[in-house]
């Protein structure tokens, strides 16, 4: 019988923990997990395990979470723990995905089939750390996944294997994560399968062209400017959902916009004015001729709910005015 491959995994959150189940249900040996340190949350802040520590630890798989892997770094102490247990795991191949950071180039070089990164998007677009997010801000009609051969850049490796999936005017973050957490799982399995199969991996360099950079998000980046166009703010609430959530404010009172739909209004309203509001949606005037009709609405203390439930407890009418973002920024959260 055959020895399954060796294989170590570095991730930390939901998308990676995906990942790592599919590793493990297809039978693979996961030697090591390399996570992030658990980290406070909740009202108690408490430490909190990553998704990827938890799944591994009901694996039985041995966890290793070092704040940096650089040996010349802030934590060197940790860097090489790190390493040594990389080392002592004799790994053929390392999984990656949304690991949170940087492989220096020995970690790269360490295993003998070296590291497989899992990205969600169709590389070379939205290389870095938020490409769901940037895909569905941009309008994009597809994304995807890439199964990359991991060199010491930002998400330039030569590629794999990519699936596109598309992307429909109702997706968010959360839900086109969810398929593509799904989707990059059944990938890898079927590249560690094909690795175990042949010894060897075709890949492709990518392009130059075409390069894009999905950068962070910020908090700040919720704050919806009423001056653009209804299609890009649309496209802004469906992308910063869950995080940060797309928020305005009508006087001191924050006011997040869960779900919301471009429509044409006549001209002649100000910018974030409520046009007209009922049980069916809140329509709030953008710029010239345009408008957002807004479904579902948060008020602060409350949960996510329907327009026709939220202004039942939040009385709204024509004419009042949700401010621009240079005011907004000024106001509590």
């Amino acid at each position: 019988m055959q020895q399954r491959l060796r294989v170590a995994f570095a991730g930390t959150p939901e998308f990676a923990s995906e990942a790592l189940k599919a590793i493990v249900q297809a039978g693979f040996d996961p030697v090591l997990v390399l996570t992030q340190p658990d980290r406070p949350a909740g009202r108690g802040m408490k430490l909190n395990a990553s998704p990827v520590k938890r799944l591994a630890l009901d694996s039985n798989i041995p966890v290793v979470q070092p704040r940096s892997l650089r040996l010349d770094g802030k934590y060197p102490e940790e860097a090489r723990d790190a390493l040594a247990s990389l080392e002592a795991a004799r790994c053929d191949v390392m999984v990656v995905a949304a690991y949170g950071l940087l492989l220096p180039q020995h970690i790269l070089d360490l295993p003998r089939f070296g590291c497989l990164n899992i990205h969600a998007s169709l590389l070379p677009r939205w290389r870095g750390a938020a490409p769901i997010h940037r895909a569905i801000e941009a309008g994009d009609p597809s994304t995807g996944i890439s199964i990359m051969q991991m060199d010491a850049g930002l998400d330039t490796g030569a590629v794999i294997a990519t699936e596109t999936v598309p992307i429909d005017g109702e997706a968010t973050t959360a839900s086109l994560h969810d398929t593509l957490a799904l989707l990059g799982a059944r990938m890898i399995v079927s590249t560690l399968a094909e690795l175990e199969r042949d010894g060897v991996l075709a890949a492709t360099p990518q392009p130059q062209d075409g390069v894009t950079y999905a950068s962070k998000i910020e908090k700040g980046e919720g704050l919806l400017d009423w001056r653009l166009d209804a299609t890009m703010l649309g496209r802004r609430v469906r992308a910063f959902d869950p995080f940060p959530g797309a928020v305005t404010h009508l006087g001191e009172t924050p006011v997040k916009i869960w779900a919301a739909a471009p429509c044409r209004i006549e001209t002649g309203f100000a910018p974030g004015e409520v046009v007209s509001v009922d049980a069916g949606g809140l329509i709030v005037a953008c710029a010239a001729g345009s408008a957002l009709r807004v479904t579902q609405a948060q008020r602060p203390g409350g949960k996510r709910m329907a327009v026709g439930d939220f202004i039942a407890g939040f009385p709204l009418a024509a004419g009042q005015r949700f401010e621009l973002p240079e005011v907004q920024a000024n106001r509590p959260e």
